[in-house]
C-alpha cells in the first residue's frame, strides 16, 4: 500500500522538478544570440565611447586614439558654449513639454466629454503625431520662408516685417511651436486613455452633490489620471532633452547659435568640427542627464501608482 501510494507522487513529480530544472537553462542558451546580439550593439559601442572621452581621435589615415586623460572632461565644465547650449535645452524641454502636457490634457478632456464625432476628431488630431520629424522641420522652413511662406504672410498681416527664421526670439518660438504642434497629439491620446478608466460611478455622484466641471476636475479626474499623465511625461522628456531632427532642419542651430541646443552642439561637435573625443564626452553627460531624470519619473510613477 505504501508502495502503491508513494510511487505515483514520486513518478510524478519527477518529470516536473526536471522540467523546472532544465528550463532556465534551455531559456537560456535560446536568449544568449540575442543577448549577445545585444551586447554587441550597446555595450561595446558605450565602452568605445568612454574611451573616446579620454582620448584625441584621429581618423586621417586610420582611427587612432590619443590619450589625454581627463582633458575633454575639464574643458566640459569651463566651456561656455556648453553651458549656453544646456541652458538652451532646458528652456526648450521646459516649453514644449510643459506646452504639450497643457494643451494634450486640454484636448483630451475636450474629446472625453464629446458625445458625437470623438473618433472622427481624434484621428484628425493624430495626424501630425505620424509625420517624420524631418518632414516637420522641412514643413515648418517653408511655411516660415520670407518670400513665399504663408506664416510669414500672415505676421505680415499684423505688422511683423521681418523674417521668422532670421531673429534669435522668432526662430526659437518657431521651433518650439512645431514640437508642440506635432506631439501634442501623444498626450492627448495618452490621457483620453486615462480618462476612459475614470469611474462613472464616482462622476455621476460628484454630479449629484453639486460639483461643477472645475471642481470634478481638479479633485476627481485630474489625480485619477496623474499617473497616466506621469508616463506621458516620461515618454515626452527623454525625447525632448535631445530633440535634435526639428532644429537642425530649419535653422541648423542659428540664428547666432539662437537654437544651438546640446543635441545639436554635439552633432557639431562631432561631424562638423571632427573633435570626436569632446563629442564623446558630450554624449555622455546627455546619457547621465536621461538616465537621471528616467529615474527621476519613474520614482514619481512608483508614488503616485496604487496603493498595495
Amino acid at each position: 500500500m505504501g508502495l502503491s501510494l508513494n510511487s505515483p507522487a514520486r513518478t510524478g513529480s519527477r518529470p516536473a522538478r526536471a522540467r523546472r530544472l532544465r528550463l532556465p537553462g534551455f531559456a537560456g542558451r535560446m536568449m544568449a544570440p540575442g543577448l549577445l546580439v545585444l551586447a554587441a550593439v550597446s555595450i561595446l559601442p558605450f565602452v568605445a565611447v568612454v574611451a573616446m572621452s579620454f582620448s584625441r581621435v584621429h581618423i586621417l589615415g586610420g582611427l587612432r586614439l590619443e590619450g589625454v586623460g581627463a582633458a575633454n572632461w575639464a574643458r566640459l565644465f569651463t566651456d561656455p558654449d556648453t553651458a549656453w547650449a544646456w541652458g538652451r535645452a532646458i528652456a526648450y524641454f521646459t516649453l514644449t513639454v510643459g506646452g504639450e502636457m497643457v494643451l494634450g490634457t486640454a484636448l483630451a478632456i475636450c474629446l472625453w466629454r464629446l458625445r458625437r464625432g470623438r473618433n472622427a476628431l481624434l484621428g484628425l488630431l493624430l495626424l501630425p503625431m505620424f509625420v517624420a520629424p524631418v518632414i516637420v522641420g522641412l514643413l515648418g522652413r517653408f511655411l516660415t520662408d520670407s518670400t513665399f511662406g504663408l506664416v510669414t504672410w500672415l505676421l505680415r498681416l499684423v505688422g511683423h516685417q521681418g523674417d521668422v527664421m532670421a531673429e534669435r526670439g522668432t526662430a526659437f518660438a518657431a521651433v518650439t511651436l512645431l514640437d508642440i504642434w506635432e506631439w501634442t497629439p501623444l498626450v492627448a491620446m495618452i490621457a483620453l486613455a486615462g480618462l476612459t478608466s475614470v469611474p462613472a460611478a464616482v462622476l455621476e455622484a460628484a454630479a449629484l452633490d453639486g460639483a461643477g466641471l472645475l471642481r470634478t476636475l481638479r479633485h476627481i479626474v485630474l489625480p485619477a489620471i496623474a499617473p497616466v499623465l506621469l508616463v506621458a511625461l516620461l515618454i515626452r522628456s527623454m525625447d525632448a532633452l535631445r530633440y535634435f531632427d526639428i532644429i537642425w532642419n530649419t535653422t541648423g542651430g542659428g540664428p547666432a547659435d539662437a537654437t544651438r541646443t546640446a543635441s545639436v552642439q554635439l552633432y557639431q561637435t562631432a561631424f562638423r568640427f571632427f573633435d570626436f573625443g569632446y563629442a564623446a564626452v558630450a554624449g555622455l553627460l546627455m546619457l547621465a542627464v536621461t538616465t537621471v531624470a528616467a529615474r527621476w519619473f519613474v520614482r514619481l510613477l512608483d508614488r503616485k501608482g496604487p496603493a498595495r
